[in-house]
This record gives C-alpha cells, structure tokens and sequence, in this order.
C-alpha cells in the first residue's frame, strides 16, 4: 500500500453487576420503563455521595490478568468533565492518572496487540431521539464500565475483528460481561491514521461500530477515505466520524484529554490493592480460551473447526467434556469416541436445538444419557439414521437412549435369516439394478443397499448387508 494504516481501539464493557457503579440501583440497561432503576445519587440529586462497587473493580482487575497487564498497586477515580444530556452531574466519574490495569498485551495469529490501560468509570444515560424531541433514560446511567485502550498497533481491519472476538470471549469466559454488542454491552470505536512512513497521522476517531462486521468494514472504508483524500491533495481532518449506514460521516471535531479537565474525585477514596489480594483475584480466572483451544487439540485431538466452535460456544464445550468424561470405559480410543461426541453435539444435537442452549431448563438430555447414546453409536448397536430418531426423542422427553431404542422397536436386527431374506426380496423385486451391478456398475449395489435399509427402516449394519449383496450376487 502506498500509505500505512495505524489504528488503536477504545472499547467499552458494560459489566454484569447486580447493581451500578455507585449506587444500590438494579443494573439492568435493558429494562423497558424509562427512568425506573435510578436513585438520587445516580440522578445526580444535591447532597448525595457515591459508593465504589467493589465487585465492579474485582471485574476490571481479572479482565487486565487475562490480559497480561500490570495491575497498579494504587489507583483512584477522578472527573472528566463536559455537559451533555446524558450526563446528569454534568461530569462522569471516571479514571485517567491512575487507571486499574496498564502495560498488558494480546496475542493475534501473526502479531501483538499491546494494551496501554483498563480502567473503570460509569455510563452515561441514553438518548432517545423521537422526531423534533430528545428523551433521556436514566436507567443506564451509572452502570459499571470498562474501557479497554490499546496502542495504535493494529494495520488493518482483519486484525481488529480478531481482537474483539478474542477479547469478547474472554470476557464471557471471565462471566464479567456478557459483551454482547447488539444490546451495546460491547462497544467500539477506532482510531486510524494513515501516513507513508511509521509516523502517525492526523488521527480519526471511527464511532457506533455496532457489530463486528461493521467494525471491518468501516476500518476499511475509512483508509480508501483519508487515502483519497491526501491524494487530492487535502489534509485530513482530526474529528470524531460515526458510521451511517455504509460510510463514516462526520459528527464532531475530535477532543483532547485536557478538554476534559480532570481532576481528583473528592468524594471518593484512593484505592490500594495487596499482593494477596490480587494473587486471591488471579486464582479466580478459569481457563482462558487460548489455553482451552491448545488442551482441546493435544487431549482430544479434534478437528480444527470443531475446537473453534467449542471455543466460541463454552456452554456446548463443557457439555462435551461432560459427555466425554462419562466414557471412561473407552479410555484407550478416546481421540475416536470424542470426535464422534463432537460430530454429534455439533450437528445432530444443535440441529435440533436452535438457538436454545445446554444450560437451559428445558435442555433435557443429560450428559450421562448423551454418554450412553454414543456408546450405542461407537458400538454399531444402532445406525445413523436410528442415532437421529433416538435423538430427537431424547430432546423432547429426556429419556434413557436404551429405554426409547426398546420401547420403539429400533434395536439393530442381528438375525442373518431375517436380513437375507430381505436382501433376496430386493433382488428379486430390482432385477435392472442387479443386471447393472454384474456388468461392473458399482452405484448399482449402493441403490440395492439404499433399498434394504429403507426395507429394515434402517435397524440392518449397511456393511452386514453389502456383505450379504455381494455374496447373493456373484
């Protein structure tokens, strides 16, 4: 490329917290009565005092763990300042000096993304723009928020979608936010730059990024943007663009951080953290999705794709191994048997499943039971497409894969009379196929073969019967 692109992320979480940031109010930004969780603090209301919400910092502090970042010994909340309607003090409590997290770093495919600071403030309100008027609902405001802010290390839109899924999952392994960026639990905004050399230039802040497939593509609209326009002839602009549909339009000049006037929040206290207590946070990280990702490839020795999908499901993963644990008796053939767990959970059972989830009530079938039904599988008491009718009911009742194939009549017909006598009545009632198949047309066995498992409703082992065919036929 004639220019090089320089792009640094600010991303925005909304923590799950049982209450907001500073107050006793419900966190809960989706719910539909406008103005019903708030109180007198997060309402701003003269004479009321915030509270640190401890559990909000523990969030903040694991997130900057994972993300091998430095967590500071001391820290503390100051106000940035700047009046808008959603912001009912006029300020938001914030941090700046002394963020909770700095110095971390994330690992892509081909490069290291490093993070400059996480730390923690509260949101704002939300507008609600109708026509001529503008409502505000304050049931966001006040809300625990982390703000994740890399270096400009990122080259191109590939490489930040990488990121925000990476660090989406991992706050959804953490369980501290559900990141979710369709109900704005997850935001973005980029800054890119583009110049000829290493150097930075003129930075543009890239606005409601809404979806990871926004992000990309308003990455890269925006570079074919700055590019044409220095190759007008023109200086691009610092402000702040939002995305609009399939192009950035923009909204503001872009400010800076002494716009906002920061200074010490005195009606809250400096933050110290012992070595034991951050020790006691960081043995409270599960397994991270990298680590999770490698241990499933050298214990399971899964299909690339398939381990990606557990990767990005933790809830079809956990019910896999589940599954996987209560096949102990094939222990020596474990990388067999757990590819096949896999092949089923991943496309009979979430065939079946929609978009419920394992974790569900109404998600019936139990690890044991699915354990049993493999094992039915891997042993050849029953056929693929018996596997599927014993499935489908164990979805709908829970019930025992043993107790449904005995109820149904669906057990594997081991009689060799029963199964000859039907391979010779397929011969007899299909003599152009079996005229084919002696004049050297092999798809002609497969149609003699496809008949007699249609005939046993596919209760007969498709090699016992290929068998019997070819022995019935030379």
């Amino acid at each position: 490329m004639k220019y090089i692109p320089t792009i640094g992320l600010e991303i925005h979480a909304e923590l799950k917290t049982d209450s907001k940031m500073f107050c006793n109010c419900k966190n809960d930004p989706l719910e539909k009565r406008p103005n019903f969780n708030i109180c007198p603090v997060c309402m701003a209301h003269p004479g009321t005092l915030p509270v640190i919400n401890e559990r909000a910092v523990d969030y903040v502090i694991k997130t900057g763990l994972a993300m091998n970042c430095q967590i500071s010994s001391d820290s503390k909340f100051e106000r940035k300042n700047y009046f808008y309607p959603d912001l009912p003090k006029g300020y938001q409590i914030s941090q700046y000096v002394q963020p909770l997290c700095r110095s971390g770093f994330f690992d892509l495919k081909d490069k290291r993304i490093r993070i400059e600071r996480i730390h923690l403030e509260e949101d704002t309100a939300r507008l609600i723009h109708e026509k001529d008027n503008t409502l505000v609902d304050f049931n966001r405001a006040g809300i625990p928020l982390m703000e994740l802010v890399t270096e400009p290390d990122f080259e191109n839109g590939i490489q930040v979608h990488e990121f925000a899924k990476g660090l989406q999952l991992i706050l959804r392994y953490l369980n501290v936010s559900d990141a979710d960026m369709e109900k704005a639990q997850l935001r973005l905004e980029a800054n890119i730059s583009i110049s000829k050399n290493k150097t930075l230039g003129t930075k543009v802040e890239v606005k409601n990024l809404n979806s990871f497939r926004v992000v990309k593509k308003a990455i890269d609209y925006e570079i074919k943007r700055q590019t044409e326009v220095l190759e007008a002839g023109d200086k691009v602009i610092q402000e702040t663009r939002g995305w609009d549909k399939d192009k950035t339009v923009s909204q503001r000049s872009k400010e800076e951080a002494h716009d906002y006037r920061y200074f010490p929040e005195p009606d809250l206290p400096p933050l110290s953290f012992t070595k034991e207590y951050i020790k006691n946070l960081e043995n409270q990280i599960p397994e991270l999705p990298a680590s999770k990702k490698q241990r499933f490839k050298d214990e399971y020795d899964l299909k690339e794709k398939d381990i990606e999908t557990f990767i990005f499901n933790k809830d079809l993963s956990e019910f896999f191994e589940q599954v996987v644990s209560e096949l102990a008796e094939w222990r020596k053939e474990l990388k067999n048997i757990a590819q096949l767990s896999a092949n089923y959970i991943l496309t009979d059972l979430a065939g079946i499943m929609g978009s419920m989830s394992v974790e569900d009530k109404k998600f019936l079938i139990t690890p044991e039971n699915f354990a049993e039904f493999i094992s039915l599988i891997y042993k050849k008491e029953i056929m693929s497409k018996i596997a599927k009718i014993v499935l489908k009911e164990m979805f709908e009742t829970g019930g025992d894969p043993s107790e449904i194939i005995k109820d149904r009549g669906l057990s594997k017909i081991e009689s060799k009379d029963e199964l000859a006598g039907v391979v010779q009545e397929i011969i007899k009632n299909n003599q152009k196929a079996v005229n084919d198949f002696k004049k050297g047309k092999q798809n002609a066995l497969q149609f003699l073969i496809g008949k007699a498992m249609a005939k046993t409703k596919g209760r007969a082992s498709p090699k016992d019967v290929e068998n019997l065919f070819t022995n019935a036929l030379k």
